[in-house]
């Protein structure tokens, strides 16, 4: 116990048994410190267990506490209430250090009704042996049916060995609200302060923030709900926590991914954005909606996707750079106008937050599905420079990078965020602007007279972007095949000329790539290859398995097309080479899969294609973002030391 009267968490063995609710002789307990926990709040969709999670989250980011979250999302937009697959919520992963993935299962759980408790368990998303506090108003609910499925799931919560309390959530809200449907979540924020000891004054700022625009009656409410769960806690449960926060020496944001990218657009100088709305992309355009116009940007809601790629192409033709936003479903749609801005050679930013497929497949969780669609998914031969974001900060970075990209290349760049980066929060620093990542004002001089539209440079393949209204600049802008005066000509030579300087631009791009850290030792038994959204949860998992003695490293790709060179020499310097990919792969225990007819996850099938490298991989696409602890079985697993 230290001197401020709070106990250690040693190993994150709990100091309490399990047992009813109540503190002996009226004394609340000691807290208890922890390096991190990971706490879900889950109900029906509309009782506000988002809110709740997104709540307790930023507190603890303005805490000083590193945070990152996960929006549980059912598929359907009202799911039937007190069903497995209705579950809603939020997860926060909390800890006295930066936090750069979603970690592995809760340790804490509040559930609105058994049934989501019930989702959540079945999904494997809660530790063994966790604590679990769930809404006891079913126990007496009028239907016998209901009260029946509330007792075997308690019964078989505690048979399992999870530290269960009922407690009256409904029974403490009417006190205070008619309905406690709507304030339920302010309640049970409450608790959770209480129980991990976070300041009283900060919670009540963060109700505030979260109800701004209502009318002061409702944030009244709501910070007497806040009240009432902290006290109610504080009394009734032997549960107190502690986790230490970190000093914070530079100002921080706290933002989503999807709220990133849209920042990113802002700060890159992008004026235009063309969007249909798809899920889980469209939160990134509705944000940026609420700002754009502020600084005297568009953002344009097409009646399609193909729509929404042209206008983004026209506005780009028009001068500067536009953007286009998008998941997985309408960068198929959008591929055949791609292509026309590959041909004509407009720089244009396609972002997609990537999701569950095929068709409609899973539009509320993550996968990395798309990566072979952005490369390759429009027909003929049209390059595309793809790159993935692998955190929330790199989010924002990386619209600026892939605008200046698209604008010096005079080509597509398509961003590669998922549904795990695109409503996750994390704190990371306040960007301080930089005047050059904008882009320079149009150019509206005079063409020379012997200029040329497509007057490629043989050594880069980049042509001189012409501009509409520059005088002597005038010419038919066409998507068939043309020739340097973009005139149309089927002549093979010609056809073959556009091909190889479009292609070149692609390999100048391509020299000015430098390959990432290797993240561990530079040569050993095992390397993890990524990208994307598991940057966090691979390094995480290899930091663990070389604390005991595994030779494991990882590599983690920003560039997917093209890529930098070094990665085979940094493959051969390994024993054995895994990706690791939140994308289909086939298992190799099934009876009727072989070596012959196995297929690979999509890096994997890149990689051992390009270089001849016997890569294996593993990874899967049930739509949760990928654990350490998987990934470390995984990676034991190949080695043979599991």
């Amino acid at each position: 116990m230290t001197s401020d009267g709070i106990h250690t968490y040693a190993n994150n063995k709990p100091l309490y048994d399990a047992g009813l609710i109540g503190i002996a002789n009226n004394q609340p307990p000691e807290a208890i410190v922890l390096d991190e926990h990971i706490v879900e709040i889950v109900s029906d969709s509309g009782e506000g267990a988002q809110r709740c999670g997104q709540s307790l989250a930023a507190i603890a980011a303005r805490s000083g506490n590193g945070i990152w979250t996960v929006e549980i999302i059912p598929a359907e937009i009202q799911p039937p209430q007190r069903s497995v697959a209705g579950a809603s919520g939020n997860r926060v992963r909390m800890a006295a250090h930066k936090v750069t993935n979603v970690g592995d299962e809760a340790d804490l759980v509040v559930a609105f009704n058994e049934q989501v408790l019930l989702s959540r368990l079945r999904a494997g998303e809660i530790k063994q042996g966790a604590t679990i506090l769930i809404e006891e108003m079913w126990k007496a609910d009028g239907n016998p049916k209901i009260v029946a499925a509330y007792d075997a799931v308690v019964a078989e919560v505690r048979a399992a060995g999870y530290r269960l309390y009922e407690i009256p959530m409904e029974a403490e809200c009417q006190k205070y609200v008619p309905d406690p449907r709507k304030g339920k979540n302010m309640f049970v924020l409450g608790m959770l302060c209480a129980i991990y000891s976070l300041d009283e004054a900060l919670s009540q700022a963060q109700v505030g923030l979260t109800f701004a625009k209502k009318d002061q009656k409702i944030i009244n409410a709501n910070l007497e709900l806040l009240a009432a769960g902290r006290a109610w806690a504080d009394t009734n449960l032997d549960l107190k926590y502690k986790i230490p926060a970190p000093a914070v020496e530079k100002p921080q944001i706290v933002t989503n991914g999807n709220a990133a990218l849209a920042l990113g657009v802002v700060a890159s100088g992008m004026e235009v954005c063309a969007m249909y709305p798809i899920t889980p992309a469209t939160s990134a355009s509705h944000y940026l909606s609420s700002i754009f116009e502020k600084v005297g940007c568009v953002v344009h809601q097409a009646e399609d996707e193909i729509a929404a790629a042209t206008f983004a192409i026209g506005a780009s033709y028009a001068g500067k750079c536009a953007v286009t936003i998008t998941s997985g479903p309408g960068l198929s749609l959008k591929q055949e106008a791609l292509g026309l801005a590959v041909m004509t050679e407009i720089p244009l930013v396609v972002i997609n937050v990537q999701r569950g497929g095929p068709s409609t497949g899973l539009p509320t969780k993550v996968e990395q599905g798309d990566l072979m669609a952005a490369m390759f998914g429009g027909h003929g031969d049209a390059p595309k420079i793809v790159m993935a974001v692998d955190s929330i900060e790199d989010c924002f970075y990386s619209v600026i990078t892939a605008r200046k990209i698209a604008e010096t290349f005079n080509m597509v760049v398509v961003i590669l965020s998922d549904a795990a980066l695109s409503t996750a929060q994390q704190p990371f620093d306040r960007p301080n602007f930089n005047a050059a990542w904008l882009a320079p004002p149009v150019n509206q001089s005079a063409v020379p007279e012997d200029a040329r539209p497509y007057d490629w440079d043989e050594r880069t393949g980049i042509a001189t972007r012409f501009i509409p209204g520059q005088p002597n600049g005038m010419h038919c802008l066409t998507g068939l095949a043309h020739d340097r005066d973009s005139h149309v000509a089927y002549d093979p030579k010609i056809n073959e000329e556009g091909l190889l300087n479009r292609s070149r631009k692609l390999a100048a791009f391509q020299t000015t790539l430098r390959l990432a850290p290797v993240f561990g030792g530079e040569d050993g038994e095992l390397l993890l290859i990524g990208w994307g959204s598991t940057r966090g949860a691979i390094e995480e998992a290899v930091t663990a398995m070389r604390a005991k003695g595994h030779a494991v490293s990882s590599l983690h790709l920003k560039y997917l097309q093209p890529m930098a060179s070094g990665i085979d020499e940094v493959m051969r310097r390994f024993g054995t080479v895994m990706t690791i990919e939140n994308n289909w792969n086939d298992p190799k225990d099934d009876p009727l899969i072989t070596p012959d007819n196995r297929r690979y996850s999509q890096l994997a099938m890149l990689l051992r294609s390009r270089w001849l490298v016997d890569v294996d991989c593993w990874g899967n696409a049930r739509g949760q973002p990928l654990k350490p602890a998987a990934i470390i079985k995984a990676a034991l697993n190949k080695l043979g030391k599991a």
